[in-house]
Protein backbone atom coordinates (compact mmCIF):
# COMPACT_ATOMS: atom_id res chain seq x y z
CA UNK A 1 0.00 0.00 0.00
CA UNK A 2 1.12 3.78 -0.67
CA UNK A 3 1.73 6.24 1.70
CA UNK A 4 -1.07 7.99 -1.13
CA UNK A 5 -3.70 5.72 -0.73
CA UNK A 6 -6.81 7.09 1.65
CA UNK A 7 -8.66 5.38 4.29
CA UNK A 8 -11.01 3.93 1.95
CA UNK A 9 -8.96 2.15 -0.26
CA UNK A 10 -6.88 0.88 2.45
CA UNK A 11 -9.96 -0.56 3.82
CA UNK A 12 -10.38 -2.27 0.62
CA UNK A 13 -7.36 -3.18 -0.10
CA UNK A 14 -7.59 -5.29 3.79
CA UNK A 15 -11.40 -6.84 2.71
CA UNK A 16 -9.71 -8.24 -0.43
CA UNK A 17 -6.38 -9.41 1.38
CA UNK A 18 -8.71 -10.98 4.26
CA UNK A 19 -10.86 -12.23 1.76
CA UNK A 20 -8.31 -13.91 -0.23
CA UNK A 21 -6.27 -15.28 2.85
CA UNK A 22 -9.50 -17.07 4.26
CA UNK A 23 -10.09 -18.54 0.80
CA UNK A 24 -6.87 -19.92 0.81
CA UNK A 25 -6.64 -20.73 4.52
CA UNK A 26 -10.29 -22.90 3.74
CA UNK A 27 -9.30 -24.32 0.04
CA UNK A 28 -6.64 -25.59 1.66
CA UNK A 29 -7.68 -26.92 4.92
CA UNK A 30 -10.62 -28.75 3.00
CA UNK A 31 -10.22 -28.52 -0.43
CA UNK A 32 -11.90 -25.99 -2.88
CA UNK A 33 -15.10 -27.82 -4.18
CA UNK A 34 -16.08 -28.55 -0.65
CA UNK A 35 -15.48 -24.76 0.41
CA UNK A 36 -18.50 -22.67 -0.55
CA UNK A 37 -18.54 -18.49 -1.21
CA UNK A 38 -20.81 -18.42 1.77
CA UNK A 39 -17.95 -19.98 3.77
CA UNK A 40 -15.52 -17.80 2.86
CA UNK A 41 -17.23 -14.23 3.21
CA UNK A 42 -18.49 -15.70 7.08
CA UNK A 43 -14.41 -16.55 7.88
CA UNK A 44 -13.77 -13.24 6.41
CA UNK A 45 -16.84 -11.60 7.87
CA UNK A 46 -18.07 -10.16 5.42
CA UNK A 47 -21.38 -10.97 3.55
CA UNK A 48 -21.16 -12.41 0.06
CA UNK A 49 -22.43 -9.24 -1.36
CA UNK A 50 -18.54 -8.05 -0.29
CA UNK A 51 -17.38 -10.80 -1.70
CA UNK A 52 -18.40 -10.64 -4.94
CA UNK A 53 -17.60 -6.75 -4.72
CA UNK A 54 -14.06 -7.94 -4.65
CA UNK A 55 -13.72 -10.90 -6.70
CA UNK A 56 -16.17 -11.60 -9.77
CA UNK A 57 -15.54 -15.91 -8.64
CA UNK A 58 -14.77 -18.55 -6.76
CA UNK A 59 -11.71 -19.32 -8.58
CA UNK A 60 -10.69 -15.81 -8.73
CA UNK A 61 -10.09 -15.67 -4.98
CA UNK A 62 -7.32 -17.76 -5.64
CA UNK A 63 -5.65 -16.10 -8.62
CA UNK A 64 -5.59 -12.56 -6.97
CA UNK A 65 -2.35 -10.94 -8.37
CA UNK A 66 -3.05 -11.35 -12.17
CA UNK A 67 -1.74 -7.51 -12.71
CA UNK A 68 1.17 -8.06 -11.03
CA UNK A 69 1.49 -10.84 -13.42
CA UNK A 70 1.49 -9.06 -16.28
CA UNK A 71 3.51 -6.02 -15.18
CA UNK A 72 6.01 -8.65 -14.42
CA UNK A 73 6.23 -10.50 -17.30
CA UNK A 74 6.81 -7.37 -19.51
CA UNK A 75 9.26 -6.03 -16.75
CA UNK A 76 11.33 -9.40 -17.62
CA UNK A 77 11.20 -8.87 -21.05
CA UNK A 78 12.15 -4.92 -20.82
CA UNK A 79 14.73 -4.58 -17.85
CA UNK A 80 16.46 -7.67 -18.64
CA UNK A 81 20.24 -8.09 -18.87
CA UNK A 82 22.36 -5.99 -21.70
CA UNK A 83 23.15 -9.37 -24.07
CA UNK A 84 20.05 -11.90 -22.80
CA UNK A 85 17.87 -12.61 -25.33
CA UNK A 86 14.33 -12.30 -24.93
CA UNK A 87 13.51 -15.87 -25.20
CA UNK A 88 16.52 -16.10 -21.68
CA UNK A 89 14.89 -13.25 -20.36
CA UNK A 90 11.23 -15.12 -20.57
CA UNK A 91 12.77 -18.60 -19.78
CA UNK A 92 14.36 -16.93 -16.33
CA UNK A 93 11.26 -15.47 -15.09
CA UNK A 94 9.17 -18.90 -15.94
CA UNK A 95 11.38 -20.88 -13.81
CA UNK A 96 11.55 -18.26 -11.35
CA UNK A 97 7.74 -18.62 -10.57
CA UNK A 98 5.97 -20.28 -7.81
CA UNK A 99 5.97 -23.49 -9.83
CA UNK A 100 9.71 -24.19 -9.12
CA UNK A 101 9.64 -21.92 -5.70
CA UNK A 102 7.55 -24.82 -4.40
CA UNK A 103 10.43 -26.72 -3.99
CA UNK A 104 11.49 -24.51 -0.75
CA UNK A 105 8.05 -23.21 0.97
CA UNK A 106 6.04 -25.41 2.07
CA UNK A 107 2.95 -23.06 1.19
CA UNK A 108 3.76 -22.82 -1.90
CA UNK A 109 4.02 -26.19 -2.41
CA UNK A 110 0.19 -26.70 -1.26
CA UNK A 111 -1.14 -23.98 -3.66
CA UNK A 112 0.72 -25.64 -6.47
CA UNK A 113 -0.92 -28.81 -5.76
CA UNK A 114 -4.21 -27.14 -4.99
CA UNK A 115 -4.56 -25.92 -8.60
CA UNK A 116 -2.92 -28.60 -9.83
CA UNK A 117 -5.30 -31.47 -8.22
CA UNK A 118 -8.50 -28.86 -8.83
CA UNK A 119 -9.22 -28.91 -12.68
CA UNK A 120 -11.90 -25.70 -11.91
CA UNK A 121 -8.70 -23.98 -10.67
CA UNK A 122 -6.10 -25.21 -13.34
CA UNK A 123 -8.20 -24.02 -15.95
CA UNK A 124 -8.37 -20.27 -14.75
CA UNK A 125 -5.12 -20.19 -13.77
CA UNK A 126 -4.74 -21.30 -17.35
CA UNK A 127 -6.96 -18.72 -18.97
CA UNK A 128 -5.75 -15.77 -16.68
CA UNK A 129 -2.00 -16.33 -17.55
CA UNK A 130 -2.64 -16.87 -21.16
CA UNK A 131 -4.58 -13.27 -21.00
CA UNK A 132 -1.37 -11.47 -20.90
CA UNK A 133 -0.39 -12.74 -24.05
CA UNK A 134 -0.91 -9.41 -26.10
CA UNK A 135 0.85 -7.14 -23.64
CA UNK A 136 3.73 -9.55 -23.48
CA UNK A 137 4.21 -9.67 -27.57
CA UNK A 138 3.25 -5.58 -27.70
CA UNK A 139 6.56 -5.90 -25.37
CA UNK A 140 8.81 -8.07 -27.12
CA UNK A 141 7.92 -5.90 -30.37
CA UNK A 142 8.81 -2.57 -28.78
CA UNK A 143 12.31 -4.35 -27.08
CA UNK A 144 12.84 -5.20 -30.76
CA UNK A 145 11.90 -2.86 -32.70
CA UNK A 146 9.34 -5.14 -34.76
CA UNK A 147 5.97 -4.00 -35.99
CA UNK A 148 3.24 -3.93 -32.44
CA UNK A 149 1.31 -6.64 -34.60
CA UNK A 150 4.40 -8.48 -35.92
CA UNK A 151 3.12 -12.47 -35.83
CA UNK A 152 6.61 -13.47 -34.47
CA UNK A 153 6.27 -11.30 -32.03
CA UNK A 154 2.89 -12.76 -30.75
CA UNK A 155 4.17 -16.19 -31.57
CA UNK A 156 7.06 -16.13 -28.87
CA UNK A 157 4.97 -14.32 -26.48
CA UNK A 158 1.90 -17.19 -27.00
CA UNK A 159 4.58 -20.12 -27.15
CA UNK A 160 6.72 -18.80 -23.66
CA UNK A 161 3.86 -18.35 -21.58
CA UNK A 162 2.37 -22.30 -22.89
CA UNK A 163 5.89 -23.37 -21.90
CA UNK A 164 4.18 -22.05 -18.39
CA UNK A 165 1.40 -24.51 -18.76
CA UNK A 166 2.92 -27.27 -20.32
CA UNK A 167 5.87 -27.23 -16.85
CA UNK A 168 2.52 -27.41 -14.95
CA UNK A 169 1.12 -30.02 -16.33
CA UNK A 170 4.00 -32.20 -16.14
CA UNK A 171 5.19 -34.61 -13.41
CA UNK A 172 9.05 -32.83 -14.60
CA UNK A 173 8.15 -29.49 -14.75
CA UNK A 174 11.82 -27.71 -14.79
CA UNK A 175 12.80 -30.31 -17.81
CA UNK A 176 9.20 -29.33 -19.69
CA UNK A 177 9.77 -25.67 -19.06
CA UNK A 178 13.65 -26.22 -20.53
CA UNK A 179 12.80 -28.12 -23.27
CA UNK A 180 10.00 -25.66 -24.58
CA UNK A 181 12.43 -23.15 -24.23
CA UNK A 182 15.36 -24.77 -26.01
CA UNK A 183 13.10 -24.98 -28.85
CA UNK A 184 12.29 -21.28 -28.76
CA UNK A 185 15.77 -20.47 -28.53
CA UNK A 186 17.41 -22.72 -31.14
CA UNK A 187 14.41 -24.09 -33.42
CA UNK A 188 13.51 -27.27 -33.98
CA UNK A 189 16.86 -28.39 -36.28
CA UNK A 190 19.00 -27.33 -33.46
CA UNK A 191 16.70 -29.13 -30.51
CA UNK A 192 16.40 -31.92 -32.49
CA UNK A 193 18.84 -32.56 -35.02
CA UNK A 194 17.91 -36.15 -35.28
CA UNK A 195 14.72 -35.50 -36.63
Amino acid sequence: MTETMGRRERKKAATRQALADAALELFLEHGYDKVSIRDIAEAADVSTTTLFKHFPSKEALVFDLDADQEAALVGAVRDRAPGMSVPQALRAHVLHSRLFASEHDEQITAFVELVRGTPALADHQRHMWMRHEHALAEAIAAETGAPADDPLCTALAHFALEARSLGGASPTPLAAVNAAFDLLEKGWAAARPDK
